[in-house]
């Protein structure tokens, strides 16, 4: 393999198992005068396992920017540098997006080493469309997940995001709010030992009483539902007719359970009735 000088190689590590590492990322790195790497001890695992003995240099969203020019004043002097992450593709939810940046700028060259990403494995396992929105790690607060629902849920492309193992009631609660009528999985420490799939219908989900580790992708299914027309007259006149009966709540579930029609439309919906007091 010839190697360019001048340039930035970003390489895919695995995720979990050390196995997963692709011929051209161990030639690259073994190759790499220096490895550019978010916690020098947990890349020195990969490296000892690979037999690879380099110069590593930490580099994370701390420190990105005041590393910026000796980085490039290395790679201006002719020497191999390699960027990896903890695991899977670097920058996708990762530091690097400043260097690359600074890269480009100054015309260094960027060379992709592909490889593991627990984005495309956690697609691959769920039966979901392809067709897919990556947004990365959620808001950690009520007010800006709101935010951030309340515009993806509005797509009916599958959608993936991270999130902290400890936080996962948190937001089941809110995912349940905005994307009724999808389906969802959780993938958990994939490509390890203890690797675990859960999937189920998002209407039924329930709090989880047992505690997980570390981070976990969900995938949100495409939305299998009709758009909603606020002037559809099937819909506007079981809204009028169960308001009589029922509370608001009632008459959302009766609607969503006869329609299948968006659960968060149908909501607003007879909610603007009830408001109106138009039945």
């Amino acid at each position: 393999m010839n190697f360019s000088t001048n340039s930035l190689y970003i390489v895919s590590t695995p995720i979990g198992n050390l196995d997963d590492i692709t011929l051209r990322a161990i030639d690259v790195l073994k190759n790499s005068d220096f490895i550019l790497c978010e916690d020098t001890r947990h890349s020195l695992k990969l490296l000892n396992h690979l037999k690879i003995k380099k110069k590593l240099i930490s580099y994370h969203k701390f420190n990105e920017k005041k590393n910026i020019s000796s980085v490039l004043s290395h790679i201006n002097r002719g020497k191999i540098l390699s960027l990896i992450s903890d695991a899977g593709t670097p920058l996708l939810s990762d530091p690097g997006k400043v260097l690359l940046n600074a890269c480009v700028e100054n015309k260094i060259k960027i060379i992709p080493i592909p490889g593991v990403s627990s984005i495309t494995s956690a697609l691959s396992a769920s039966g979901f469309d392809d067709k897919f929105i990556f947004y990365g790690f959620l808001p950690k607060t009520i007010n800006e997940l709101d935010k951030v629902f309340s515009a993806l849920s509005k797509q009916t492309y599958t959608q993936i995001f991270f999130i902290p193992a400890i936080k996962i009631n948190f937001y089941l609660k809110k995912i349940k709010d905005y994307y009724a009528g999808r389906k969802l999985l959780i993938a958990k420490e994939m490509t390890k030992i203890h690797e675990a799939f859960f999937r189920e219908d998002i209407d039924k989900l329930n709090v989880l009483n047992y505690k997980l580790k570390g981070e976990l992708t969900l995938v949100i299914s495409e939305s299998s539902f009709k758009k909603i027309n606020i002037n559809e007259k099937n819909v506007i006149f079981l809204a009028k007719k169960y308001l009589k009966k029922y509370s608001l709540k009632d008459t959302v579930d009766l609607i969503f359970a006869k329609e299948k029609l968006n659960k968060k439309a149908i909501y607003k919906l007879c909610l603007s009735l009830k408001n109106e007091k138009i039945f």
